[in-house]
């Protein structure tokens, strides 16, 4: 334990086949997650010691907790501690595998006899095995996950629990799957666990994500597959299998890397035809910042300064860099259909509607001449949420921060309604 000589670590609190938990004692709360060399196929029925596994799979796992956490998933990863070891918030385990899938190969095969290898399934297929080594893990439903009544940390899962577990499952898979897309891998399918934060009773993706929890297909071609299955296929193992096996871990945690990072750029401009109008653009840039797009605010009015207007709008045209115009006026919004009417890059109209006269000025946003596209959002969050959607197109990191906000407004509301139904009892 060399590497963890700045913590002060407590007692070992579990150890499975590939890692082990280490209280950390001035950290309460606070666990740490060493890795293993040890690789295991079919309920540890094959193990081997694969050297250089462990800083492989932390590698891998960090990464890939990153890349969730910065997308705004919750976990209970906190940080890279080591070569071989990271920190994390401490969980009890809810004893669960929750396994999603895109294709259909392995055992889903064995379990649905006439499914070709290679069926894809949209929506996903999910399916959850209680972990039960002795039984092999056992499929259930969701009624038996219900049935079995487990409380851990405090909670109670009951249907809200199982619920936030299975949409974030989807989510999860569905992150990572846009992210291996842009180094031509297909997601073929993956395993997770989540786990109750012993001090917030709140549920978190937690355990690890490595090359052991899926199956991943370069050019979706199964005969190039980097994943452990390599392993579970071999027919006898030797050193050079094992090589082999090393090479395929080494590759997916060095591309691994490359997932927290996207060549695609682009910047939102909003144009306001007057400073009284800035609080109301303050908030899309802020709501542009929760996206990670750069937002630039420059001030022009299309009716006084028509000129200037096009020479602003010519300026961001000309560098390259993909751009979607925000168009803030009031009163008469020339501004937004003025831009439509003279640029191919989107132009969004958010006006600042005034009690007043709002319902009246509103309309000179929605009653366009013809030729001209621009949409209308009233909400600066919203109009935000647009331009990063157009953006998501291309940038799997906007659309990953997308996809899980998704996630978060859904589990908001149904953790609402369970306590809403809670006071009503």
């Amino acid at each position: 334990m060399a590497s963890t000589q700045e913590l002060n670590i407590g007692q070992k609190l579990n150890e499975g086949k590939t890692k082990q938990i280490f209280e950390i004692v001035d950290q309460p709360g606070l666990v740490l997650v060493q890795s293993k060399d040890q690789i295991t196929a079919g309920n540890a029925v094959r193990k081997d010691q694969m050297e250089g596994k462990a800083a492989i799979a932390n590698k891998t796992t960090s990464c890939v907790f990153g890349l969730l956490q910065e997308s705004g998933i919750k976990t209970a990863f906190v940080r890279q501690h080591s070569d071989t070891a990271f920190v994390a918030a401490h969980c009890e385990m809810i004893p669960i595998e929750w396994v999603c899938r895109r294709v259909a190969t392995g055992s889903f095969l064995k379990r649905n006899p006439g499914v070709k290898e290679g069926y894809r399934f949209s929506p996903l297929k999910m399916e959850i095995f209680f972990k039960d080594d002795a039984n092999n893990d056992p499929q259930w439903s969701e009624e038996q996950l219900l049935e079995a009544k487990f409380c851990l940390a405090g909670l109670d899962i009951g249907r809200c629990e199982v619920d936030i577990m299975s949409r974030s499952t989807v989510a999860i898979f569905e992150i990572l799957e846009k992210a291996w897309a842009t180094q031509n891998c297909t997601l073929v399918d993956m395993k997770i666990e989540f786990g109750v934060n012993v001090k917030t009773q709140e549920i978190v993706l937690a355990d690890v994500i490595d090359n052991d929890s899926w199956r991943l297909w370069p050019s979706g071609d199964r005969s190039q597959q980097k994943d452990k299955q390599v392993y579970r296929d071999l027919k006898e193992v030797t050193p050079e299998a094992m090589q082999m096996v090393k090479r395929n871990f080494e590759w997916v945690s060095e591309r691994v890397k490359l997932l927290l990072e996207s060549e695609a750029n682009g910047r939102v401009v909003v144009l306001m035809g007057s400073t009284s109008d800035l609080a109301h653009c303050e908030k899309i840039k802020k709501a542009c910042s929760s996206y990670g797009i750069p937002c630039v605010l420059r001030v022009t009015s299309a009716h006084k300064g028509p000129d200037e207007t096009l020479r602003i709008k010519a300026e961001y045209e000309g560098d390259g860099i993909p751009t979607v115009f925000v168009a803030v006026a009031g009163r008469s919004n020339g501004l937004g259909p003025v831009m439509s009417g003279n640029t191919a890059y989107p132009v969004i109209n958010c006006p600042p509607i005034t009690p007043d006269w709002g319902s009246q000025d509103v309309w000179s946003s929605l009653r366009l001449p013809s030729g001209l596209g621009c949409s209308t959002i009233l909400s600066p969050d919203a109009a935000a949420q647009f331009a990063a959607q157009i953006f998501g197109l291309t940038n799997h990191l906007v659309w990953c921060k997308l996809r899980a906000s998704m996630l978060n407004t859904w589990v908001g509301l149904k953790v609402a309604d369970k306590k809403l139904q809670a006071c009503s009892l």
